[in-house]
């Protein structure tokens, strides 16, 4: 748990929110998420503390919450590779998952129904090991075909709804909504094109942190 600025924190709290509420949160459980995903998780390219966690975890701490995150995501990894990795994972310590996978399937133009089984199976591995998920899903480009663009886009909000697991539709939705869509995307990602940098990072945090403080706040008042 992290208490660097926390009582700081608590003290601004105290005169937005008034007692009643910093009580509530002061009750709160401290929980542990892992993010389970691939490169785009992992942070790669980028120095220590720009990545995908860190910035994660920074707006989480800088909005009150009591989480930690862990990094486990790992560059190049596909849906095949985070279901072979799901068991370790998921240590007892660990109350929640980030399940942030499907990029490299897509790369690699996998047939979706094998990434749509390997998620399911990391899903229902979490919940056999009592840890609630949230999943974040992808948004493939048209170059395999409209049938596979829709089936793989799709996959995401059937195995939320069959799992009863919170989704953030896409990933990059911030990054997309920062730079006006696709016109100034550049900017916002590194030289190879695929990967954001710490200002694209930064821009997906926004857009996806309020999603992932609501599941924080659902893992506490859980236990």
């Amino acid at each position: 748990m992290r208490y660097t600025g926390y009582g700081a924190r608590v003290a601004l709290c105290k005169l937005a929110l008034g007692f009643g509420l910093i009580a509530g949160a002061a009750n709160a459980e401290p929980v542990m998420i892992a993010a389970l995903g691939d490169s785009l998780t992992s942070g790669y390219g980028l120095p220590n503390g720009d990545g995908f966690v860190p910035q994660m975890q920074a707006w989480l701490d800088a909005n009150g919450a009591e989480v930690t995150l862990l990094n486990a995501g790992v560059s190049g990894d596909t849906t095949a590779g985070g279901l072979s990795r799901t068991d370790w994972t998921l240590t007892p310590d660990v109350d929640g998952m980030l399940l942030a996978l499907g990029g490299n399937d897509y790369l690699r133009g996998l047939d979706p129904a094998l990434s749509r089984t390997n998620l399911d199976g990391i899903l229902t591995k979490a919940a056999a090991a009592d840890v609630d998920a949230m999943l974040i899903g992808l948004t493939a480009g048209a170059n395999y075909g409209l049938d596979y663009k829709q089936e793989f886009d799709g996959m995401y909000a059937d195995l939320a709804n069959i799992h009863a697991v919170p989704l953030f539709p896409t990933f990059f939705a911030g990054l997309l909504s920062a730079a006006g869509m696709t016109d100034g995307v550049s900017e916002f990602m590194q030289a190879d094109g695929i990967h954001p940098n710490k200002d694209g990072v930064a821009a997906i945090v926004n857009a996806m942190g309020p999603a992932v403080l609501a599941f924080v706040q659902d893992l506490q008042e859980g236990e």
